[in-house]
């Protein structure tokens, strides 16, 4: 079930999914584009947006791409109730991330690590594959605090150049998650669309997508998730960022495409799934 683009903008100030009550879970990726002063789009203008909307939706966890150390420890102070993993790309401070924030109150981490999209995944600002940028993932592993279930999540933010290197981050995600013995959420911007080589990869090594799975969408099925500073939504724009499941049920899913004053808070739309694990 798909909502009509009428039903989506009938009420842009009420949450679409909102804080979720155990023992589901509330997700969300959400490319924050990366801090900079140029006019019209500076992070100076987008920082009280991006904190409207997080604080509207309230999701248990949060995967980010793009965000910058100062810019996300802003972030992390405009919200109340969240911690946050963090970092560079460059290692330390340096360059884009893959930070994850999440619900402190609901969720205590177990463990985590970082890895490069590279063919040395374990060393700091690997590349390879034809890419000139960087790329890494985040995971987590969760213990949920009302529930005592744990899960993990895998952040990723893939090349928007190599599709050979798209491939093979999508490969280096099979890898990490057969390791894991609990339900799976892996999400982030994989700058390709739904059906793709990488997208193929991932749901035929048992991963689902949520957008596809969910019981209930709360948008229309033609919203593509970038945006490029666009103030409506784009019909029949590609759907790059995306929340993938294993053993987990997907009860809602959403793109969100709220602005404030004509103003996108990024140039993706967030994507959220209001997920129960099995």
């Amino acid at each position: 079930m798909a909502a009509t683009e009428e039903e989506a903008k009938t009420d842009r100030q009420a949450p679409l999914i909102g804080k979720a009550a155990a023992p589901l879970l509330h997700v969300m990726t959400y490319n924050l584009r990366a801090a900079g002063g140029r006019s019209p789009h500076p992070w100076t203008k987008r920082r009280a947006l991006v904190r409207n909307l997080i604080e509207r939706e309230r999701p248990t966890v949060l995967c980010t791409q793009e965000g910058r150390f100062q810019q996300l420890r802003e972030l992390r102070s405009d919200l109340d109730g969240y911690d946050w993993l963090h970092l560079g790309r460059g290692g330390g401070s340096r360059g884009e991330s893959t930070a994850i924030l999440w619900d402190e109150r609901r969720l205590a981490p177990l463990e985590y690590d970082h890895l490069w999209v590279s063919r040395r995944p374990d060393v700091v600002g690997s590349r390879s594959w034809g890419t000139r940028t960087v790329r890494m993932l985040t995971w987590i592993h969760f213990e949920d605090l009302e529930t005592t279930r744990d899960f993990y999540v895998v952040d990723n933010h893939l090349d928007h150049r190599s599709e050979r290197a798209r491939r093979k981050g999508a490969k280096l995600n099979v890898e990490v998650v057969s390791r894991f013995r609990s339900p799976v959420i892996v999400a982030g911007d994989f700058n390709c669309d739904a059906g793709s080589k990488a997208h193929r990869t991932l749901t035929g090594a048992g991963l689902t997508d949520a957008w596809e799975a969910a019981r209930e969408r709360l948008t229309p099925v033609s919203w593509g998730t970038f945006n490029g500073w666009r103030r409506s939504p784009d019909e029949g724009g590609p759907r790059i960022d995306w929340i993938l499941v294993r053993d987990a049920e997907v009860h809602r899913a959403a793109v969100n495409v709220h602005t404030e004053n004509g103003l996108p808070p990024s140039d993706h739309w967030p994507v959220q799934a209001l997920v129960g694990l099995r």
